[in-house]
């Protein structure tokens, strides 16, 4: 895939419906908000698909790295990813 195609295919993790999988390709946000995504495991290049969320659709549940991580939609909105 064309990096012109990744960059038309990318929104943020808070956008992602349907329970699909998603590629993350960048973080926005301050260095601290963004070592913390790191930390978890949030980083360029990995898989990441939403699984499941709360009933008003935040919280949402994703799995990533083997394991389900909660985050927060302000959160997932700092996370850039890329789709088929």
């Amino acid at each position: 895939m064309s990096k012109e195609n990744i960059l038309e295919k990318t929104i943020t993790l808070a956008d992602l419906v349907g329970f699909k999988t998603a590629r993350i390709v960048g973080l926005k946000g301050d260095d601290v908000s963004k070592r913390r995504l790191m930390a978890l495991g949030i980083v360029r290049g990995k898989e990441i698909a939403l699984d499941t969320q709360a009933p008003m659709g935040d919280p949402r549940v994703y799995s990533i790295l083997g394991y389900r991580l909660t985050i927060r939609n302000d959160d997932a909105s700092k996370i850039i990813v890329s789709y088929e």
